[in-house]
């Protein structure tokens, strides 16, 4: 094959994938109203930091240019892509573990500009994975396939919760699952697996680290140690009640100002909107992450192909945890786990990540009426 042929054939590559369709309007508008709302709790929670404000919107600004990249690669080649994709992220992770680093945890790569997390490409394409293996399998699967996509989750899994980082395996590991549940299993087998992981759970126990077990035993008590580990679920719990119905108002929050609130611009920035912006702001946010959520399922609904809708779904349920897991956190109601606020938490990789992932369903979306 000549250098003209590459060529020609890249070119043409480039203008099949620039003339390919387009945004979903609908979760476009709710992202841009999202990413609004996350900025301005952002300014408020780092005490009126543009710097802190301008990084998060230049993150946003990739992430919707990566949105527009991606909504126009069709499905049928993410698809054929999904395996390398696959094993560049574990690949990623292996190289981690060996020159990662980070606060207390092995978790970054120091690309020089930048820190990279390779684990937040991993809750994509744990998923993208699970689907492209059940795409041309007969569904629902078997006992055979289910055990190989459970090898599937379970490598990147293990790799990521020995970094250490508990919260984001289990996230990677709910993506791969959500995609497995959706391909139609009998609800006796989703029993027994539910079953099966509870009984592993002492086992579980066993090989977590000491802070790990600390928080969980937190969570259920944390007056037992009010100055120590109880200090930011209280904290939090404080900042929540104390808004009230209506707020306190725009940067009046007292708890994250005040310095009470730990983490006040990234795992806990819910708790500092939740004082600022009372039960109906809650509501009214809730309402908007609904909203994706089920504009996510719809696409997945509407998808033509296994791979397309399993991989949707997984997406948009996947987006549900965060928001679950984040909310339950802040609550006091689940453990402290460092999973954050889609959107409105302070981080780079992860909003990055979640936009990526929003541009695969528009692609899905816009390739619904194509058969593959």
């Amino acid at each position: 094959m000549t250098i003209g042929t590459l060529r020609f054939r890249f070119l043409r590559f480039l203008r099949r994938v620039w003339t390919r369709p387009r945004i979903d309007l609908p979760l476009t508008f709710a992202l841009m109203l999202l990413c609004g709302v996350g900025l301005v709790t952002l300014y408020s929670a780092g005490d009126a930091n543009l710097g802190l404000v301008g990084g998060q919107a230049a993150r946003f600004a990739l992430g919707g240019a990566l949105i527009l990249l991606m909504s126009r690669i069709p499905p049928s080649m993410l698809r054929n892509w999904t395996p390398w994709l696959y094993a560049g992220s574990v690949m990623l992770l292996v190289v981690v573990a060996v020159l990662g680093e980070g606060r207390g945890a092995d978790r970054w790569l120091n690309l020089g500009v930048m820190r990279f997390q390779p684990s937040e490409l991993m809750k994509l394409t744990m998923p993208m994975m699970v689907a492209w293996y059940l795409h041309p399998r007969q569904l629902p699967p078997s006992w055979k396939d289910i055990i190989v996509v459970g090898g599937m989750i379970a490598i990147p899994a293990g790799l990521i919760a020995k970094q250490p980082d508990l919260g984001t395996a289990l996230l990677v590991a709910a993506a791969g699952g959500f995609a497995l549940f959706l391909s139609g299993m009998a609800w006796w087998r989703i029993g027994l697996l539910l079953a099966g992981a509870a009984g592993m759970v002492p086992i579980a126990w066993h090989f977590m680290h000491q802070y790990q077990r600390d928080r969980i035993l937190t969570m259920l008590n944390p007056e037992s140690d009010p100055l120590g580990n109880g200090w930011h679920i209280i904290q939090s719990q404080i900042a929540v009640g104390s808004g009230g119905v209506f707020g306190k108002g725009f940067e009046q929050g007292t708890q994250s100002r005040l310095d009470f609130l730990p983490e006040h611009t990234t795992d806990f920035i819910f708790a500092v909107f939740c004082e600022e912006f009372g039960l109906i702001g809650v509501c009214a946010i809730l309402v908007l992450y609904a909203f994706i959520i089920g504009r996510c399922l719809w696409i997945a609904m509407e998808a033509k192909d296994t791979y397309s809708r399993l991989l949707a779904g997984a997406i948009g349920m996947s987006f549900f945890v965060y928001v679950f897991v984040n909310g339950g956190m802040v609550a006091g109601l689940l453990p402290v786990v460092g999973v954050p606020m889609p959107m409105v938490s302070y981080g780079g990789t992860s909003a990055v990540s979640l936009l990526v992932g929003f541009g695969v369903l528009m692609s899905i979306h816009a390739n619904r009426k194509v058969h593959d």
